[in-house]
């Protein structure tokens, strides 16, 4: 029976519902793992297994050549206390399969799987190609995609899948999150004290939130700098030596975390810690010929707020793939089924014209 566009869309969307059924929270997914290498296999392709990351190489894989890489996960977070349906319940209802991992980013990882097994035998490719589901993506742990890429040949771009409504993410804002200090003097509370670090606070709120950093993104526009938990004090009679602060920064691709992490410590009225610097900001030429053909089928370009596994690259990527971001994490998460429908056959189209450059 020869292998059809329709065909492996039926059978994409089976493994979608597969995947739904069993329980994936980061760390504990070897069993989609199973259901992924079995999904490959099926197609006569042979995979490989890293801890819960499944990857494969095209037939005609040649070391001369630069490579794609074509990544999405198949873990999830814990679905939260507002579902009404069962989140291990794969069902559809006017048009809507529902389901936790349905959107985030299971119909992006489906779909692509079907575009890797489309393309896995073809000759005459410009690009190796080389499919990761990664594992741990939701915590960025230490078993994901990281742990992957150091055992992956070179890779030379990427199409990373998450819910883009098959836009084209062509930049991606990075993250340090900073554990900030504000100092004072402890006293009684009954005790005069002009050095109070609750109000000494007063004045480094109004600091964070007048700072802004001088360049500007044409894709991700301005760094967002964000104080979003503030702690201090255990007992009404007491002045507290300090007040602790939690500060989100996004950070676009004109800046390193390292270079926000240097301006930051240096210039914040207040001691400033990063927590990691590893999730850097990603981007991909928005003239690199993978793009191009993207626009060429009437897509758009965005520039993306939230993060994807594109932070542990080096490598210039693109985010990409059905499904719509707003609906991740969500309560009785879904993806259209026709959404589906059309990742995979805008995914194949898009690599066809990349592919063939």
């Amino acid at each position: 029976m020869k292998l059809t566009q329709e065909i492996l869309t039926e059978k994409a969307i089976a493994l979608l519902k597969e995947l739904i059924s069993i329980p994936s929270f980061s760390g504990e997914e070897d069993k989609t793992g199973d259901a992924i290498e079995a999904f490959l296999q099926g197609f006569g392709v042979k995979t490989h297994r890293q801890y819960h990351n499944i990857y494969a190489f095209n037939k005609y894989f040649d070391e001369s050549k630069p490579t794609l890489l074509l990544n999405s996960h198949h873990d999830t977070v814990k679905p939260n206390t507002a579902y009404t349906k069962d989140p291990f319940h794969p069902h559809v209802e006017d048009g809507k399969l529902y389901g936790l991992g349905s959107n985030d980013a299971g119909g992006c990882l489906v779909s692509l799987l079907a575009t890797f097994v489309h393309f896995y035998d073809k000759e005459g490719l410009s690009h190796n190609i080389i499919m990761a589901a990664t594992a741990e993506e939701e915590d960025a742990g230490e078993k994901s995609i990281r742990a992957l890429l150091p055992i992956l040949p070179k890779i030379d771009v990427a199409v990373v899948g998450e819910p883009t409504l098959m836009d084209l993410a062509i930049a991606e804002k990075g993250l340090v999150v900073f554990d900030a200090v504000v100092e004072g003097t402890p006293s009684h509370a009954a005790h005069p004290n002009d050095n109070n670090a609750i109000y000494n606070t007063i004045e480094v709120l109004k600091w964070f939130k007048d700072y802004s950093f001088p360049k500007v993104s044409e894709a991700l526009g301005e760094v967002k700098l964000t104080v979003t938990q503030i702690n201090g004090g255990k007992q009404h009679n007491v002045v507290p030596a300090q007040v602790d602060l939690v500060v989100d920064v996004r950070v676009n691709d004109c800046y390193t975390n390292l270079e926000i992490a240097d301006m930051l410590q240096r210039e914040a009225p207040c001691k400033m810690t990063p927590r990691s610097l590893r999730l850097n900001s990603s981007c991909i030429d928005p003239n690199h010929d993978l793009v191009k053909s993207g626009l060429a089928l009437g897509r758009k370009t965005y520039g993306s707020p939230t993060l994807s596994d594109q932070a542990a690259l080096t490598c210039q990527s693109v985010k990409l793939g059905p499904g719509d971001s707003t609906r991740s994490h969500s309560a009785n998460e879904f993806i259209f089924v026709d959404e589906i429908e059309e990742g995979i056959a805008l995914y194949i189209k898009i690599l066809e014209g990349f592919l063939k450059k």
